[in-house]
């Protein structure tokens, strides 16, 4: 007896798009078919006409927990995950305290149990400090190292060119990067406040934290990588230029890795007029030049990976003038639905989208049994009628902050169900009551 059968799906799985039935059974896919009308079930979703995807793994997420949680806890941003189509996320270590030792990492998984309405792990933070625990990390505790070689809140910025070495020569696990050059940008601000005083207009702020600044970044995270011979994969790029410095084609035997988020892909400078500080985020949203370089680099393999940087902020703190109205933005509700966009709109295929938002990640980071469509996998899915449509407003975000940068877009998508460890985890209008989500395991050695 199946738990579920999923009749007649387009399944998007692996560079193919095929009709299948998929079963589900104890937290599996137990089989896959053509038709598996023979096996019984509990449930049966008739999904003609619909895709099926493996569930989104979103490598870069800040859902504030602990010590923000005014902005956001790890129980209400997985909430909007799942109701987005991300089953699995990565959660990132700029909380209070900061996760810069195994107990932090252990700590933070006690808070998740019960709690994270999908799978997740955590990153640990490197500083200038924290060396030793870097080079005795168990590779298995953790999704990666977290590496701020820009700007970052407390102690989280490593500036230290000798303990970045380090940190390159002993690392574990992948090693991931926010690549801004901070001297640039703190040379930038000054140079603006004289300009404007403290109201700066929004749409100065991809001039602020500039391209050079990124550029020059980007170039010494893949130097020091380079010679150490380290995993690296570069977060959220944003320019055209940095596309240069990464190989195109497919992600297997890549040494190092690139990432562009969501709203990168979506927003462009001419949105700071009617957005401002709610399309404010670090690394900035740049030109239209440069969201079509990121665009053609998803499709020609430069860009490996597309996760969010969902990283909400409540709204009165986005009311504030330019310095004091911080960067981030709540996405994950939203950003699959927005790369669904894009795909109807011919930017990308289907098929690329699938690789680039589970398959890679699940790659990547060495993920035990999800991120695909396969007999023995973890029945992480999502259901998405590509026929259907959903509007962002305030009244139907799920995010603590209660805003969406979105709001007032109509996607021509809509997210029909998300399966959780073969548990229906959102059923197209409600979240699940009972958060299902596991801690992710990896297979290191």
């Amino acid at each position: 007896m199946l738990d579920i059968r999923i009749s007649q799906a387009q399944v998007v799985n692996e560079g193919t798009i095929s009709t299948l039935d998929v079963g589900i059974k104890n937290g599996r896919i137990h089989a896959i078919g053509s038709d598996l009308s023979h096996l019984d079930a509990r449930e049966v979703i008739d999904a003609k006409g619909r895709h099926l995807l493996p569930g989104m793994i979103d490598d870069q997420v800040h859902f504030r927990e602990p010590g923000l949680t005014a902005k956001g806890n790890i129980a209400t941003e997985s909430a909007a995950a799942v109701a987005g189509g991300i089953t699995t996320f990565f959660d990132m270590p700029n909380v209070k305290p900061a996760t810069l030792d195994s107990a932090a990492l252990e700590a933070k998984f006690a808070v998740a149990a019960g709690r994270a309405h999908a799978n997740h792990a955590f990153y640990l933070g490197a500083s200038n400090d924290n060396l030793e625990a870097i080079k005795t990390l168990d590779p298995n505790q953790t999704c990666g190292i977290k590496i701020f070689m820009g700007a970052s809140t407390g102690n989280m910025l490593v500036d230290d060119p000798d303990i970045l070495e380090g940190i390159f020569k002993h690392a574990p696990t992948p090693i991931v990067t926010h690549c801004e050059d901070t001297p640039m940008i703190l040379e930038n601000e000054a140079r603006w406040r004289e300009r404007f005083g403290e109201d700066v207009p929004f749409s100065e702020h991809g001039r602020i934290r500039s391209r050079e600044a990124c550029i020059k970044s980007s170039r010494l995270a893949i130097d020091l990588a380079t010679r150490n011979d380290t995993q690296l994969h570069v977060l959220h790029l944003t320019t055209a230029e940095e596309m240069a410095l990464f190989t195109p084609g497919p992600m297997k035997g890549k040494q190092i890795t690139a990432e562009v988020c969501a709203h990168h892909l979506w927003f462009s400078d001419v949105d700071y007029d009617e957005r401002g500080s709610l399309i404010k985020c670090n690394p900035a949203v740049k030109t239209q030049a440069d969201r079509a370089a990121l665009r053609a680099a998803v499709m020609d393999g430069r860009i490996d990976i597309i996760a969010t940087d969902h990283a909400p902020h409540t709204w009165e703190e986005k009311q504030n003038p330019y310095f004091k109205a911080p960067s981030g933005l709540p996405l994950v509700q939203h950003a699959l639905l927005s790369l669904l966009d894009q795909v109807k709109d011919g930017v990308y295929d289907l098929e690329t989208l699938v690789q680039k938002t589970s398959h890679n990640v699940a790659e990547r980071f060495s993920i035990v049994d999800r991120g695909y469509i396969r007999e023995g996998a973890f029945a992480d899915l999502v259901l998405v009628d590509l026929n259907g449509e959903t509007r962002v407003t305030r009244d139907n975000v799920l995010y603590k902050c209660g805003w969406s940068p979105f709001d007032g877009v109509t996607f021509k998508a809509r997210i029909d169900a998300t399966f959780v460890n073969g548990i229906k985890a959102y059923d197209g209008k409600t979240v699940a009551p009972v958060a299902n989500g596991q801690r992710l395991t990896f297979n290191r050695g």
